[in-house]
């Protein structure tokens, strides 16, 4: 193959890098027939492995290339499936963690450019923050980290995931991306926290309970918003619509409802992966578990009860309980 000769991992070794020269041959040779093989894409996670430390424009070519190799050229094109959410996981993962930074770059970079990809595959994205945050480990480990606890980088490294994987649909937070924020959630209870951790939980769960109790939910890039957004045109507003900052969220009409099953059929169809939201029965045993609250679930509770929302039962249930016992 006339592109793995232009650069041979040996080279690469003996270099520690990756020359902004070489960047350029290599994208000549790799696009000379315009598509990267599956050949051609393990052949650039190894040059890329070889090396010490990259430049700027490496990574952004390595990033370009494979996420057009995984998003753009197979089938069908712009859709991550299941067999590719797999492929990639084996290939730029060492014992169930990403291996380099840049390979996490092009996980988060290929959720954010396809349209749609396996609930899985953001999950496993999720979980090296998750490994970061309580236990130290991984690519996104900070060395100088005091204890466990979420801190200001973390918190928009989980923000740039969630709102990368939500695509062309307003799908739901699914259960496990719910399931990883509650375990980091407990983890951290009682830690020095960046302010904003509390700010994307509330937002993110609150997403969960409101899907679970009839309300069509917004794009993930305004629910998950630090700031509050405006209200929708007038012309889109129901009988019950919510305010402040759960002002994108309404009741739905039972049409509505069965375009949102079909909506997420489609999902499930294209990727190869069914789409697993968080139940109304799964967050009202997790939310509070032991039958302790969270500052931050303190938080979300406040927040829903301020709203005065109509919620299902096994949650108005919930939070009824809470706010007696406060």
């Amino acid at each position: 193959m006339q592109s793995q000769s232009v650069l041979s991992v040996e080279q690469v070794k003996a270099q520690g890098q990756i020359s902004d020269a070489d960047v350029q041959k290599l994208r000549r040779a790799y696009y000379a027939d315009n598509r990267i093989d599956a050949d051609e894409a393990i052949a650039l996670i190894a040059l890329h492995r070889a090396g010490g430390t990259h430049s700027a424009v490496w990574i952004d070519c390595f990033v370009e290339m494979l996420t057009d190799h995984v998003v753009n050229q197979a089938v069908p094109e712009g859709y991550v499936t299941l067999e590719q959410a797999d492929w990639l996981k084996a290939n730029i993962a060492v014992g169930g963690r990403v291996a380099t930074r840049a390979e996490f770059e092009l996980l988060v970079n290929i959720l954010d450019k396809s349209r749609w990809s396996p609930q899985s595959l953001v999950k496993f994205a999720l979980d090296q923050v998750r490994d970061a945050v309580i236990n130290g480990t991984g690519v996104l480990a900070a060395s100088d980290r005091p204890g466990v606890e979420v801190n200001e980088a973390e918190v928009e490294v989980l923000r740039r995931i969630i709102y990368a994987f939500g695509g062309d649909s307003n799908i739901t937070i699914t259960l496990p991306e719910a399931e990883v924020l509650f375990d980091i959630n407990d983890a951290t209870v009682g830690a020095a926290n960046a302010e904003s951790w509390q700010d994307l939980f509330v937002k993110a769960i609150a997403n969960c309970v409101l899907s679970a109790s009839g309300y069509t939910v917004p794009s993930r890039e305004q629910a998950l918003a630090r700031e509050s957004w405006l209200d929708r045109r007038g012309d889109l507003l129901p009988a019950r619509m919510l305010s402040g900052i759960f002002s994108g969220y309404r009741e739905l009409s039972s049409e509505e409802r069965s375009i949102a099953r079909l909506e997420r059929q489609k999902v499930e169809i294209v990727t190869g992966e069914a789409v697993t939201t968080a139940e109304a029965s799964w967050l009202a045993n997790r939310i509070g578990k032991d039958s302790k609250l969270s500052p931050n679930e303190a938080a979300l509770i406040q927040s829903l009860t301020s709203e005065s929302a109509a919620l299902h039962p096994d949650l108005d249930t919930l939070i009824n309980k809470f706010a007696r016992a406060a």
